[in-house]
């Protein structure tokens, strides 16, 4: 197995920042008790391709509802290499609990952005039987999974990246 990446917290005030303006209802204190419930990803079992991310608050989801959530994790990862979120496989099949992104890409160069390249994830329970979604604090609701990938020939790129969701693109 390549280790190619390190999973860690982004600063206690990056997360709290971040989570007022995702909750903007919540208090300091409920942001800085989110950050101490915050887990790393981790596989379940050694054969485990994804990395399970927790939540970092509970949360309930009625059919067609959705959530930002801000995990207060980012990933360190080598060059060459991207991670990949989805949904856990259960909730999917069970809910048709989805990114609403679909699938989720996490840059090498999205650790050193200026929001210390905090993952974010929107979540959508998109239920067509009308069932609610619960999902506890500290519950695994989506995955991670490390790709290589690889560029052209002729590939000169020499931008920078700063910034998350279409920082890439802008002018």
């Amino acid at each position: 197995m390549l280790r190619i990446a390190k999973f860690e917290k982004v600063s206690p005030q990056r997360f709290v920042n971040d989570w007022i303006s995702t909750f903007p209802q919540q208090t300091i204190e409920q942001a800085v008790i989110a950050y101490e419930h915050i887990q790393l990803p981790r596989r379940a079992t050694s054969g485990s391709a994804g990395y399970d991310f927790f939540a970092p608050v509970g949360f309930e989801l009625p059919a067609g509802g959705s959530i930002k959530i801000p995990t207060g994790v980012r990933a360190i990862i080598e060059d060459g290499w991207v991670l990949t979120l989805y949904p856990r496989s259960g909730l999917g099949f069970k809910f048709r609990f989805q990114l609403d992104n679909t699938v989720g890409v996490i840059d090498s160069d999205y650790a050193h952005s200026d929001n210390e390249g905090h993952i974010f994830m929107r979540m959508t329970n998109d239920s067509r039987e009308g069932k609610g979604l619960r999902v506890p604090v500290g519950t695994a609701f989506a995955q991670g999974v490390f790709l290589p990938y690889g560029i052209t020939v002729d590939d000169d790129v020499q931008t920078v990246r700063n910034g998350g969701l279409g920082s890439t693109t802008r002018v």
